[in-house]
């Protein structure tokens, strides 16, 4: 209604009745309202619940470890390459079981990089493995090659043609003799020097993911397989190798070598993760019992889920 237009009387009573409504409003909607009040005293009792609470405390676990071990770590030149990048090695643990871990041979399969690089913090890890085990790491055979993402060196020759066995081929690709190229004969000497119990090669192949073994690595290539779930391929089933590393330290020198083949293209962390149990399995070999039965067990337990 329009109370400019009413009588006097009514338009005292306009009024009258809208000061009620504004008197109402504000009780409606007071300054301090109870639910706001209520609310306010949670947030205080929250508040001085998280100020009671112990403070956490920066994570010490692996992430420290792997931190320190990569700090410890000293790296030392075993070769160089055609253009004179240096060949790296490091070593660490001091037990009677020796083995030579080579985190890449062919410059486009880098798929087992953050292997090398997470492998020596996993291993410090490991309960007895540092008593049991000397565990040499070559960083990368082929740094040439990884620098321009080719499978040979910085001359062409893919140096898993260029070993001494018995199979060896010379060709344009593959040397005109063996040891022709830096890197390998660097590999060669570093064998001989070390003589490792075993050998484990990382590679990748297109379109699968497998473990292959040449000498006496039966065993730890089915104790991988076992773990990883990474099938197992024997030799003969796979193209001929000749010159290969595996041929030279397999079968003209009877070692036991191991050649990984992560799947080509395949993310290098998650690599890292399918096969670390794995690896740390047949590093320690039968040298330290409790923890490879625990990664026996963990893996049927992962099986099983």
């Amino acid at each position: 209604m329009q109370c400019d237009i009413l009588p006097p009387m009514r338009w005292r009573r306009c009024w009258l009745l809208a000061l009620a409504a504004l008197v109402g409003c504000v009780q409606f909607h007071p300054r301090n309202p109870p639910w706001l009040q209520q609310q306010a005293a949670k947030d205080a009792a929250a508040a001085d619940a998280a100020a009671a609470a112990p403070k956490a405390q920066p994570a010490t676990g692996d992430d420290g470890k792997a931190d320190a071990v990569a700090a410890s770590l000293v790296w030392r030149v075993v070769g160089q390459s055609v253009q004179g990048r240096p060949l790296r090695a490091t070593s660490i643990g001091y037990g009677p079981r020796r083995v030579l871990w080579i985190g890449g041979i062919h410059g486009d399969e880098r798929e087992g990089r953050i292997a090398t690089q997470q492998l020596p913090a996993a291993f410090a890890a490991t309960p007895g493995a540092m008593q049991a085990v000397t565990l040499t790491i070559l960083e990368d055979s082929n740094p040439d090659g990884a620098a321009q993402n080719t499978r040979g060196n910085a001359n062409g020759v893919d140096l898993n043609r260029n070993f001494p066995a018995v199979n060896f081929k010379p060709q344009r690709m593959f040397g005109i003799k063996p040891l022709s190229q830096p890197e390998s004969s660097a590999v060669h000497d570093l064998v001989l020097q070390l003589k490792p119990d075993l050998i484990v090669v990382a590679h990748s192949w297109h379109d699968a993911r497998f473990i292959n073994f040449d000498g006496p690595g039966e065993a730890m290539a089915q104790r991988f397989s076992r773990i990883s779930g990474y099938p197992l391929r024997e030799s003969e089933d796979i193209a001929p190798t000749p010159g290969s590393l595996g041929s030279w330290v397999g079968h003209t020198l009877g070692m036991p070598i191991l050649t990984l083949e992560y799947r080509r293209g395949s993310d290098p962390y998650t690599a890292w993760q399918q096969t670390r149990m794995a690896i740390l399995a047949v590093v320690l070999g039968d040298s330290v019992q409790g923890p490879v039965t625990a990664l026996l067990r963990a893996a049927r337990c992962q099986a099983i889920v």
